[in-house]
């Protein structure tokens, strides 16, 4: 009787606390889907004391027709290329990717963004962009590994 009086009591507490708008926690997302070809073979890094991670980059293209699309339906069409760095953790994931992915691949990747800072070898501080993947589904054939 005493231990479902102090249950009473905590949760009390808990939903009473919970009502305060600092203690609030929102729901967020962070999704993105990346749907293009590799630009590169995956490289695998590890840094000391680290997990091992797979590394690609990754190009993603956006197309359109300048002038007035009404009047002249064959305007000149115009090609945006985005590169996008991909990074794997995920420990199955990443092996598949290393071992698979390939140069000119079509893939999609699903995963998160991640905003850092590095200092490049010049010593100048660069933010840096990377997708954290924790999926890939592979679109074409040309697979690392398989014989042409």
């Amino acid at each position: 009787m005493l231990r479902n009086g102090a249950t009473q009591v905590f949760r009390q507490l808990v939903r009473h606390q919970s009502t305060d708008t600092s203690l609030i926690l929102e729901r967020s997302i962070n999704r993105v889907q990346l749907l293009g070809r590799v630009g590169q073979d995956p490289v695998m890094r590890q840094v000391e004391g680290r997990n091992p991670v797979t590394i690609f980059s990754m190009a993603t293209n956006e197309m359109w027709r300048s002038g007035d699309v009404e009047t002249s339906p064959a305007g000149d069409v115009s090609q945006k290329t985005t590169w996008h760095r991909v990074s794997i953790f995920k420990p199955g994931l990443r092996d598949v990717a290393y071992q698979y992915v390939k140069k000119g691949s079509r893939v999609l990747v699903e995963g998160k963004l991640d905003y850092g800072e590095y200092v490049d070898k010049n010593n100048v501080r660069r933010q840096a962009t990377t997708i954290i993947a924790d999926n890939i589904i592979f679109l074409s054939d040309n697979i690392r590994g398989r014989e042409q």
